[in-house]
């Protein structure tokens, strides 16, 4: 059963590809039917299953994916081959990008980037103008 859907009239042109808002379509979590979220290229960025949720300007595009119960918020970029699941958080301008992963309980936040083949999991927090390679 899908939990969100794309709002086709908000649309932001991002590289060659356009990210769309989604809309809840159904409770879940703390997400109440009709809040807006944050941007995806597509529904292969975002489970409809579990709580995992992209909020407010965050932009999950390419062949990224977030689920489980993964929060994604602010201006956070997740792209490439990226992967955000378990209870992971990822905020702030982080980005994450490349065949990164981000699980379990850790936290991304501020301006730091994760990128390359590096995984951030357990309970882990990166945070400021870090870079983890």
């Amino acid at each position: 059963m899908k939990k969100y859907e794309l709002v086709e009239t908000d649309i932001i042109k991002i590289g060659k590809g356009n990210v769309y808002r989604i809309k809840a379509v159904r409770d879940f979590g703390v997400v109440k039917a009709g809040d807006l979220g944050g941007y995806i290229e597509s529904e292969k960025n975002l489970s409809h299953e579990g709580n995992a949720w992209v909020y407010k300007n965050a932009k999950v595009f390419e062949d990224s994916f977030v689920s489980e119960n993964a929060r994604v918020y602010g201006g956070v970029k997740v792209f490439g081959n990226a992967k955000i699941y378990g209870n992971s958080m990822v905020s702030g301008s982080a980005k994450v990008y490349e065949n990164a992963e981000v699980y379990e309980d850790a936290k991304v936040s501020g301006n730091a980037t994760v990128i390359g083949n590096a995984k951030v999991c357990r309970n882990m927090w990166v945070r400021g103008d870090t870079i983890i390679l």
